[in-house]
């Protein structure tokens, strides 16, 4: 398995983790405060955006030529970082 192939399906494993942690996060936000609800639903949405970018940026992994797919990596990584630090914002804030 090539270095593309292994990253592709390692991103792909986060994203489906990702995606259980912002469920989980909608069912803590259920439960809070009015006024904080309003918080959780904007963390939850800026979640949901990075999300995708990051599911968009690696379809254009997938497609890219091997010069390509190094450049698109770094900025799906620094996606990811944003990803990581929303997620850990939120699960903070709704405990």
């Amino acid at each position: 398995m090539d270095k593309r192939t292994e990253y592709v399906e390692r991103l792909s494993a986060q994203i489906v983790e990702r995606d259980v942690q912002i469920d989980e996060l909608k069912d803590k936000a259920v439960s809070a405060t009015p006024e904080a609800k309003s918080e959780y639903s904007k963390s939850i949405a800026a979640l949901q955006l990075k999300r995708d970018e990051v599911a968009a940026k690696l379809q254009g992994i997938s497609s890219a030529d091997d010069n390509e797919w190094e450049e698109i990596k770094t900025g799906t990584e620094n996606v990811w970082g944003e990803v990581r630090t929303i997620v850990s914002d939120s699960i903070t804030k709704i405990k």
